[in-house]
């Protein structure tokens, strides 16, 4: 339950990788893609 356990929060974060425990964030799309001049709104 360390650094070095591969299961465990603490050693995701160490190795680089995700999982259960350590998700990844979703990207939100930026507030320009959402409103585009040549879009037409309702």
């Amino acid at each position: 339950m360390g650094k070095g356990d591969k299961k465990s929060k603490r050693g995701k974060i160490n190795i680089g990788s995700f999982g259960v425990k350590r998700r990844r964030i979703k990207k939100r799309p930026k507030t320009e893609d959402k409103i585009k001049p040549g879009k037409k709104t309702l």
